[in-house]
């Protein structure tokens, strides 16, 4: 790898090559990095043009002092957890991507995989708290769901919903299994283990929590091929 491909800022090689490579910059995990560090490796991104930037697992605090240095052009999402320099992309992708969320506990998962699709340059459709406890709340959505390239189901409890959604759609469906729920649902175990399980064919399953790698990947499905 070229040197001109790596910005070596002492404690972070910030790669330069990955939007040639995985069509868009490198996102910062924000989580065990210091405000600084995350401020610095933001900046380079924004100085080799390669924005937008994000960051994800950054609490409000720390965002407030990644902000100092960077300006009116970073934007925090408290609800999500994630930070963004720099605007959208242009809605570039195929067809539009659903969120649907088993509860409302759900949603800050949910936001993080929402945001993430939007900053990549996709339409995103939120369709929240209609889980299995109450089927005709997902029902009414039905036409909203099956018009989706893609759909995002996060649930925690026994997470069920992207079976149910997996059923109805001809789309692919990724399974966001969430830490929500009781004794028993092992910090998002039980649902991650019910999505793997999954009798719908075309549901695939990131790990627990995990709204930007759903978000990620149903951005990489809406950009190829062809509109429904």
């Amino acid at each position: 790898m070229k040197s001109c491909d790596i910005d070596d800022i002492g404690f972070a090689r910030v790669d330069l090559q990955r939007r040639s490579r995985q069509g868009t910059a490198e996102v910062v995990y924000g989580e065990g990095k210091t405000a600084a560090q995350i401020a610095a490796i933001l900046a380079s991104l924004r100085d080799h043009a390669q924005l937008p930037a994000l960051v994800t697992r950054i609490d409000a605090e720390k965002a407030a002092e990644v902000a100092k240095p960077l300006g009116a052009d970073f934007t925090y999402f408290p609800e999500a957890r994630l930070g963004r320099l720099g605007g959208n992309r242009p809605c570039d992708g195929i067809g539009t991507i659903a969120v649907a969320t088993g509860g409302t506990s759900d949603i800050p998962v949910a936001e993080e995989a929402a945001l993430v699709a939007e900053a990549l340059g996709n339409r995103v459709m939120r369709l929240y708290d209609v889980g299995v406890a109450g089927l005709h709340r997902l029902l009414a959505c039905l036409d909203e769901l099956r018009a989706a390239r893609v759909v995002i189901a996060v649930a925690g409890m026994e997470g069920a919903l992207p079976s149910v959604i997996g059923g109805l759609v001809d789309s692919p469906v990724i399974a966001v299994p969430t830490s929500v729920g009781y004794g028993s649902s092992f910090g998002g175990v039980t649902a991650l283990l019910s999505m793997l399980n999954s009798c719908a064919a075309g549901v695939s399953v990131v790990n627990i929590d995990n709204g930007f790698g759903a978000g990620f990947l149903a951005s990489r499905i809406n950009h190829m091929g062809e509109a429904k």
